[in-house]
């Protein structure tokens, strides 16, 4: 199907009252749904025990710290309790969460320099990072402007949905 098809069928999912758009043609279908806007302030359910995140003020270069395979699972703590998604804390101020399930870029290309560092001042709208699912880069633009606190995810790392990202103070 074409891709100019899907974009006039997001289009029409967005301007209409309907949830969902399933079209056929042929042996190629397309089917659209969209969350109800309240439901997209709700945090996703912990599905599994989540890994625990790299500081972000850890030196360039420096080697990660390795756990065990248990206690991975249980986020590092040793008495095996995981408070879901406290498994590092975050900075105070705004947290950007990933606003879909794919693998983050930095970046635009390897090449390229990052679109923001910690320390950088963003406005909103700016390019943070870039997520990629199925083929498709989607842009992650700032939602307030700040100061990036942290870069919590690195290039080529997979993301969940609703996983924090970025924090701007």
């Amino acid at each position: 199907m074409d891709l100019r098809k899907i974009k006039k069928l997001i289009d029409l999912l967005q301007e209409s009252n309907l949830a969902e758009i399933e079209i056929k043609e042929g042996e190629e279908s397309v089917r659209l749904a969209r969350m109800p806007r309240d439901m997209a302030t709700a945090p996703a359910p912990l599905m599994y025990a989540a890994q625990p995140m790299e500081p972000a003020h850890r030196a360039p270069g420096a080697a990660a710290p390795m756990l065990s395979p248990v206690d991975a699972a249980t986020g590092g703590k040793p008495d095996g309790n995981v408070a879901a998604g406290s498994t590092q804390a975050l900075p105070e101020g705004h947290v950007m969460r990933a606003p879909m399930v794919g693998t983050f870029y930095a970046s635009p290309a390897p090449e390229k320099p990052p679109f923001a560092t910690v320390g950088q001042a963003v406005t909103a709208g700016e390019t943070l990072g870039i997520i990629e699912a199925m083929k498709m880069f989607n842009p992650i633009e700032a939602d307030v402007s700040g100061t990036v606190l942290a870069i919590l995810c690195e290039t080529g790392q997979p993301v969940e949905f609703d996983q924090p990202l970025f924090v701007i103070g």
